[in-house]
């Protein structure tokens, strides 16, 4: 990834997973393992390194056991920067005003991860997703109900969204959802 490519503690990016094995799917990831000498000077400077790709959303991610990057860039394309560095699994969301656009960003990123893994077939990684999503995410959100689906999922999550944006009068940019459903209907989701 040229993003990265040049930043002096940056030793190596490279791909990793489906999309190095041949073997991805329509809706995979694109996953670049990134070795660094200096992880805390990378993790401070990665949303500039990263911003000429213009992403849609990005974040670390609160549910990983290792530093992962989760970008989503225009065209829906999920893109996880991958470093060799342990992570403590954080708690579920506080949300509010100021957390509501990482709540979101994190929300249409686990969706995709989901829609691949389901679209690949690997429903056993799938169903126990709902119920840490519900944990996580949407109780944190106000949402009782665990989904059974992709479709109920987004379903429940845009429902409390809209609550909760009327609740503390802010409004989450929509761009991203958009680019999310456009990519899983083209995949067959009823979204």
């Amino acid at each position: 990834m040229s993003a990265l490519e040049g930043y002096p503690a940056i030793r190596s990016v490279r791909l990793v997973g489906s999309r190095e094995r041949g073997d991805a799917k329509e809706l995979s990831d694109w996953d670049f393992a990134v070795e660094t000498d200096d992880f805390q000077a990378v993790a401070r400077a990665i949303p500039a390194l990263v911003a000429s790709l213009r992403p849609l959303a990005q974040q670390w991610d609160r549910l990983s056991q290792w530093g992962t990057y989760m970008l989503i860039l225009p065209g829906a394309a999920k893109v996880d920067l991958l470093f060799n560095q342990e992570h403590t699994l954080e708690p579920p969301w506080e949300v509010g005003a100021e957390t509501l656009e990482g709540v979101d960003s994190h929300f249409w990123d686990w969706i995709l991860w989901l829609a691949a893994k389901h679209f690949s077939g690997k429903y056993e990684l799938v169903r126990p997703e709902f119920a840490k999503m519900s944990a996580h995410l949407l109780r944190p959100m106000g949402v009782a109900e665990t989904p059974h689906s992709i479709e109920n999922a987004i379903e429940l999550y845009t429902a409390a969204r809209e609550a909760l944006e009327k609740r503390f009068r802010v409004h989450v940019r929509r761009i991203l959802e958009r680019e999310v459903r456009r990519t899983l209907r083209r995949s067959g989701y009823n979204v």
